[in-house]
């Protein structure tokens, strides 16, 4: 019985401890990390990983599993600080011997620099990949559609370059995808629709160039389109606007040219950014009951002619701005116009109405 005993209690001892390759690649990913704040590295001695700050490990294995290190949360120890999270070094690419790791957080820590080592993509079975808010820079790895397990991708808030990978769209599984704030270039896949199952797409605040594709308007889980602060150029696809889960549209700040398409004016898309680009002609005469935005930002354009009498048979407008085009005539009377101020209508050519001066 005691010889039992003692065999059982080695195998459990066995389980919860690391795996040595795993201990050594945790301890080679921390040494290319300063952290002198939080001492969140302080607990990442032993061999029991899983006492180890931020780190799970498979409970039958195990193995790692799990790295997640958030800079800003409301964690008790960041709390306890009183302050976000500082940490400098790199991703060491001893992280890649970690092969059954399922997520990789190491967020918001301002300082992390250096590249995305390009041996992550043998990760099979990384799920999420959130290295947000730091000043990771290089490419996005060419293949990084090997991860076809990944649901979040988050490289935002960084100072990465190149053009996004064409694997991309090999990602099938992939839910959310944010690369904001970073310095991109080239065009959008053109074949970016094949990310059925994406429900965030934030590419923002880039150098991206080229047209916004058509395969976009195929994505039927697709809520929330941030393309703003870009170069994109060209017309807004008409099928954008038959979307039927798109809520959230941001284009603002692009070279995008040519008319508005009803299709957009005409949905419940919830919140519209068009502003300053170069779009022409009409606002299409098309709001109805079916016509709900919690914010219209139509501002900063060429648009001309009338503000549409249907705008007032719009089931709801929150914020509304057409500032900074070449409208005229009457604004119309009824909500929403009763409570928007004048900024909304400022330098046009000829506008009147309330809350203008008089016509």
């Amino acid at each position: 019985m005691l010889l039992i005993s003692l065999t059982f209690t080695a195998l459990i001892s066995a389980v919860s401890s690391c795996p040595p390759s795993d201990r050594a690649a945790l301890m080679a990913f921390k040494d290319a990390l300063s952290e002198p704040y939080l001492g969140i590295f302080q607990s990442w001695t032993g061999t029991d990983c899983v006492q180890w700050y931020g780190v799970s490990c498979d409970p039958e294995t195990g193995r790692v599993v799990d790295i997640n290190l958030r800079g800003e949360s409301e964690d008790p120890i960041l709390t306890k600080a009183g302050r976000c999270g500082y940490m400098t070094g790199s991703i060491s690419p001893e992280i890649c011997n970690l092969d059954r790791l399922t997520t990789f957080v190491l967020a918001d820590w301002k300082g992390v620099s250096g590249e995305i080592p390009s041996c992550l993509t043998s990760l099979s079975s990384l799920r999420v990949l959130d290295l947000i808010g730091n000043q990771l820079s290089g490419k996005i790895p060419d293949d990084i559609g090997r991860l076809q397990r990944l649901t979040v991708l988050n490289l935002a808030d960084n100072a990465l370059t190149g053009e996004i990978p064409a694997s991309i769209v090999n990602i099938g599984g992939l839910k959310h995808l944010d690369l904001t704030n970073n310095h991109l270039t080239g065009g959008i896949p053109a074949n970016f629709g094949k990310l059925g199952m994406l429900s965030r797409a934030l590419l923002g605040r880039n150098q991206l160039t080229g047209t916004i594709p058509e395969s976009i308007s195929s994505m039927k889980r697709l809520a929330d389109l941030d393309l703003s602060m870009n170069r994109i150029s060209g017309p807004i696809p008409s099928s954008i606007g038959k979307m039927r889960v798109l809520a959230t549209l941001n284009l603002d700040s692009n070279l995008i040219s040519g008319q508005i398409p009803p299709t957009l004016l005409s949905s419940g898309m919830g919140i519209l950014n068009l502003s300053r680009n170069g779009l022409e002609g009409n606002i299409p005469d098309v709001f109805g009951s079916n016509s709900y935005f919690m914010a219209l930002d139509l501002s900063y354009n060429n648009l001309k002619g009338s503000i549409p009498g249907s705008l007032a048979s719009a089931k709801f407008i929150g914020h509304l701005d057409m500032s900074h085009n070449h409208l005229c005539g009457a604004i119309p009377v009824g909500s929403p116009f009763d409570h928007l101020e004048a900024s909304s209508f400022a330098n046009n050519d000829c506008l009147c109405g309330n809350p203008l001066r008089t016509c």
